[in-house]
């Protein structure tokens, strides 16, 4: 498959989920996305525009994030840390946005960790 189609494909599930879930300041959307070497996490009010926290493998706060990548166990510790800051912003319930990534592995293991910290989606 070439990589146009695929790219297109993602943008068109992405788009799919977008127009379903948004984001509020009470519920706030938590989009997570991948790349080939990383991991982000945002909550996002989608109402007033604004990222309300953030986490990811280049976060300054991990002490040993050379050594983390794209992979499941990295994902695992992302979403402790997500968790973590949401919870400092007072951030207990949101909706998960996966980005137009399917529901396993990386994405799996990252929504359970989240869900492990505090967080209800």
């Amino acid at each position: 498959m070439r990589v146009d189609k695929k790219r297109k494909l993602l943008q068109r599930r992405r788009r799919s989920i977008r127009k379903k879930i948004r984001g509020t300041p009470e519920r706030p959307r938590m989009s997570v996305t991948f790349t080939g070497k990383h991991i982000y996490v945002q909550f996002i009010d989608d109402v007033a525009g604004v990222t309300l926290a953030s986490a990811s493998t280049r976060s300054k706060e991990l002490p040993d994030r050379d050594q983390l990548g794209a992979n499941v166990k990295s994902a695992e510790r992302i979403g402790a840390l997500a968790a973590e800051a949401a919870r400092k912003r007072g951030i207990t319930k949101v909706i998960f946005d996966r980005s137009g990534a399917r529901y396993h592995g990386k994405v799996k293991a990252l929504a359970d960790a989240a869900r492990a910290g505090g967080l209800e989606f």
